[in-house]
């Protein structure tokens, strides 16, 4: 009996054993996924900021707060066509970063097409893959860092800029209850294309282009990253734009600033994101460490206890334990 239960124990071993490496090694990367149809809304602040007056006068000034509302929409539709050909699975983000000033009229509008690959979040190259409606070729990522995400140097797309640089990780520190890992971008001075949708009516920007007016951007990138799930739980940009050769539109200056600021996510939505990053981060794990490791845990376990049941059902019994024959009765 007690070796039959030692052969079962070793057999529910070996199981648990081969689970441990296949959850971490085969189930995660097939379960650990951005849903294809997520939506979600950030709204950004940069509080006493410099704004170009589109409205009047056409010069910068202080203006109390700038508001900056990014949408993020999946598609679904999209998302599975894309798979047919990509052989993986894949995500499709239509984004849309809305400027409006301190009066709540629009400044800027922004859509962008990122297609990525829905674990990995390496981009994925297809049709449409655009910003601002201009095809763009993205390397590096986007939005969102990878699943366990490591200590070191990423490569970020660039929006305004539609360049790819490094962005650098600048150590771990502590996050509203959460371990994160601190990263940093820098783009240096550099023209970018003007939104084809402008503040003023009836001028495009086509029309300004040709005026020789040009756009020019530099930009300091702040993201606070949660590892396990790869989510930025904060983010920052101290961000300053320029108009150059801007008398040739008629401006008095040559030289205008059209936004500079310290742009900040909202407290509100900071404390939304963290909430969810931390209920992400449970799942993750459990496929990534605690059952893994749980599961090789209790196949030690099983295996002693095995050898255990096993050396006890070899050991000789003492011969006071042995029955002892008949004696023959007397004749």
């Amino acid at each position: 009996m007690r070796r039959r239960a030692s052969l079962v124990l070793l057999a529910l071993a070996f199981f648990f054993a081969a689970m441990a490496p296949l959850l971490r090694w085969y189930a995660f990367p097939r379960l650990a996924k951005v849903p294809p149809g997520q939506y979600q809304e950030v709204v950004l602040e940069a509080k006493d900021a410099t704004l170009l007056d589109y409205y009047g006068g056409m010069k910068a000034k202080k203006v109390p707060k700038v508001t900056i509302v990014q949408t993020l929409k999946g598609d679904v539709a999209a998302s599975e066509e894309i798979e047919k050909s990509a052989g993986r699975d894949v995500v499709v983000w239509n984004t849309l970063t809305h400027i409006v000033d301190d009066k709540g009229r629009m400044v800027s509008q922004i859509p962008e097409r990122y297609i990525f690959d829905a674990h990995s979040q390496a981009p994925v190259h297809a049709t449409g893959e655009s910003v601002d409606g201009a095809p763009v070729r993205r390397e590096g990522i986007e939005f969102k860092w990878p699943f366990l995400t490591e200590k070191r140097d990423y490569e970020y797309f660039d929006a305004q800029a539609r360049i790819t640089a490094p962005i650098h990780y600048k150590g771990t520190r502590k996050f509203r209850g959460l371990e994160v890992y601190y990263f940093e971008q820098t783009v240096p001075w550099r023209q970018v294309p003007m939104p084809r949708k402008m503040p003023i009516p009836d001028i495009s920007a086509e029309a300004v282009t040709k005026t020789g007016m040009t756009r020019w951007y530099t930009t300091k990138r702040m993201f606070w990253v949660e590892p396990v799930t790869g989510a930025p739980v904060n983010g920052e940009e101290i961000i300053d734009t320029e108009l150059r050769d801007a008398r040739k539109m008629g401006l008095s200056e040559d030289t205008v600033t059209a936004f500079a600021g310290h742009v900040k996510m909202r407290e509100d939505y900071i404390a939304h994101t963290v909430d969810l990053v931390k209920s992400q981060r449970t799942l993750v794990l459990l496929l990534t460490s605690h059952l893994p490791r749980g599961f090789g845990v209790l196949a030690a376990l099983l295996i002693a206890l095995s050898l255990w049941l096993e050396a006890r059902s070899r050991r000789p019994r003492s011969p006071a334990a042995e029955p002892q024959p008949e004696l023959a009765a007397n004749s």
